[in-house]
C-alpha cells in the first residue's frame, strides 16, 4: 500500500498540530520542493535524500502501441536517490 499525502497529513495531526495547521505544513512543504525542483536546483533531505532534476536531450523512440518512430522532444525529469541511512534502513535485516 501507498503512503498517500492524507496519510501525512495523519501523521503530522497526531503529532498534536491540528488537522488544518497538518494540512497548511504539508502543502507548504510540498510547494517548497516543487518550486526549487522547477528552478532547477536539487532539493537535498539529510537521511532522506536528494531528488535531483536532470536534462534528458532529444532522441528517437518508438510508439509501442503502433510501433510508429517518433522524436521525444528534450525534456527535464526528476530522480530520488536515497541516502544511505535510509538505504540501511531498508535493507535492515529483521
Amino acid at each position: 500500500m501507498a503512503l498517500t499525502k492524507n496519510d501525512i497529513v495523519t501523521a503530522v495531526h497526531e503529532l498534536g498540530f491540528t488537522k488544518k495547521r497538518s494540512i497548511e505544513i504539508i502543502e507548504n512543504l510540498l510547494e517548497i520542493i516543487k518550486k526549487e525542483l522547477e528552478n532547477g536546483d536539487d532539493v537535498l533531505i539529510s537521511g532522506f535524500g536528494k531528488f535531483c532534476v536532470k536534462n534528458k536531450r532529444k532522441r528517437r523512440g518508438r510508439n509501442p502501441a503502433t510501433g510508429e518512430d517518433l522524436i521525444l522532444r528534450k525534456r527535464r525529469v526528476v530522480t530520488f536517490k536515497c541516502s544511505g541511512k535510509l538505504r540501511e534502513k531498508i535493507n535492515k535485516t529483521g
